[in-house]
């Protein structure tokens, strides 16, 4: 049997007649930059998150950028986050002329120790960018008393977590900013790249709106230096479709990570931990195994598609090494890049092809 990480073709399948209709609309209608379908995908997107405003950009990465400049970050200041995630985290933040500052995560939920924050406040320190990672919430309300007590923004990294919650209210709610992919491996994800900030600050709404169009918002006049960053209305016109389903996605990869944690359960292998305060839509499941990368060439061997999610915590990166930070610093980030191994996890993955993963897995625990 071979069982892929992520199968995108099966979904496209599910509703292909949808997602072919709504192409073929936006040719007829010849629309394609910033139309309808991009205002209806906005306007939805907002309500679900519950929040006034949201502004489709050309992908995740663009949105955290945008997002820091709406919220005036620039050079000579400096922005807390983690080192356990995707590159763009700190990457946005460099982009800007700003400071990375590393944080070091929680073990068991593997997003930022919100304990370790405040150590590394400094007077430069203008913003946090909580990563929401694998699909799970960073601990928002603890981020939130420390960004009040010291006068920061909060930018919500959600880009992995589009439906989750914190105590009942979507991520992407409580900063001052949220930002969202939809890299097509997204839990909502189009054929191609695509980003979304979300925000409750009608300031932050208009420059972000006049950073993705050039700095303007009339044609041919330009208020600030901004970027061509528009989410294309292709993108936003299979988005409205697959938006509908997003809610049964991922009570699906809830349900499939259960069947998971079952199967996996007395195996020596560390299943995901979902905090109590979290509904975990598992953008990944990731599970930690000492011999990580000898449990994924077994898997391989038997047709069964591993990721390592990820292999180099950001504040050892070359890009970073003018920071000055060393291997140990971080100490459960980097405990967390050398066991941790992503599972095949998607809505449509079915009850036999994750015992034949368990399965597999408990005979290679078996053979030592």
């Amino acid at each position: 049997m071979n069982i892929p990480l992520l199968d995108l073709k099966e979904q496209y399948y599910a509703i292909k007649d949808e997602v072919d209709a709504a192409i073929e609309g936006v040719l007829e209608n010849g629309q394609f930059i910033l139309g309808p379908q991009v205002r209806a995908l906005e306007h939805d997107i907002a309500s679900y998150v519950g929040v006034p405003y949201a502004i489709g950009v050309g992908n995740g990465t663009d949105a955290l950028v945008i997002a820091l400049r709406a919220c005036g970050i620039g050079p000579g200041d400096e922005v807390i986050t983690s080192p356990f995630t995707f590159f763009a985290s700190a990457e946005s933040i460099s982009a800007v002329g700003a400071k990375p500052v590393f944080v070091d995560i929680d073990p068991d939920t593997f997003n930022i120790d919100a304990s370790k924050i405040e150590q590394t406040i400094t007077s430069r320190t203008r913003a946090i960018i909580p990563v929401h990672l694998f699909g799970q919430s960073a601990d928002m309300d603890a981020i939130m008393d420390i960004a009040r007590k010291h006068d920061l923004m909060v930018i919500e990294d959600a880009c992995q977590a589009m439906g989750a919650e914190y105590k009942g209210r979507k991520a992407g709610s409580f900063g001052h900013a949220a930002c969202f992919s939809f890299f097509p491996t997204k839990n909502l994800g189009t054929y191609g790249d695509g980003g979304m900030i979300v925000t409750g600050d009608a300031d932050i709404d208009k420059k972000a709106r006049m950073l993705r169009a050039h700095g303007s918002t009339r044609k041919y006049y330009h208020e600030m230096i901004g970027y061509n960053s528009r989410l294309d209305e292709l993108h936003a016109a299979i988005l409205n479709v697959k938006f509908k389903y997003l809610d049964q996605w991922n009570d699906m990869r809830r349900h499939n990570a259960k069947v998971y944690d079952a199967l996996l359960k007395d195996t020596g292998i560390t299943v995901p931990y979902a905090a109590p305060y979290a509904k975990h839509i598992y953008h990944q499941y990731v599970v930690q195994c000492d011999d990580r990368d000898g449990l994924a060439a077994a898997l391989k061997a038997k047709g069964v598609a591993t990721g390592v999610y990820y292999p180099l915590p950001l504040h050892l990166q070359d890009a970073y090494k003018d920071l000055g930070y060393k291997r140990g610093d971080m100490p459960c980030a980097e405990a967390a890049c050398d066991r941790v191994l992503a599972m095949p996890m998607y809505p449509e993955l079915e009850r036999h092809q994750i015992e034949y993963v368990a399965d597999a897995v408990r005979e290679l625990i078996r053979k030592g």
